[in-house]
């Protein structure tokens, strides 16, 4: 599947949302339109699927701020973490492949809502 090229210039165009989407399996968390843009463009509905399939674990779900990163290595391998935005890691999951079009990406999840940092 070949996705468009993301910058991470087009990410900063995304400042609050105009439209809120439902994730299709995890019915109460919602998120944004920079997110949707991500998952879209970027063939990274996974992602969300991450973020959101994560809340079910307590540990996750009691932090009420959370920073979500992804880091993409060379040989496309990737390390997704969550953290409570004061850099104490509760979630860390080695991704075997990827092709997501950048070298890392940024999420932030408060109040059931996935966004990127610049539509907090």
């Amino acid at each position: 599947m070949t996705h468009k090229n993301i910058t991470k210039a087009e990410l900063s165009h995304f400042t609050g949302s105009e439209q809120w989407y439902r994730h299709g399996l995890v019915r109460k968390i919602l998120y944004t339109d920079g997110a949707q843009y991500i998952a879209e463009t970027g063939g990274a509905y996974w992602l969300l699927d991450e973020i959101a399939f994560a809340q079910t674990d307590p540990k996750i779900a009691a932090e009420e701020f959370q920073v979500w990163r992804l880091k993409v290595n060379f040989d496309k391998t990737a390390t997704l973490t969550c953290d409570d935005g004061n850099d104490r890691v509760v979630f860390i999951k080695p991704i075997e492949y990827t092709d997501f079009p950048l070298d890392g990406i940024g999420f932030y999840f408060t109040d059931n809502v996935i966004m990127l940092p610049t539509e907090y």
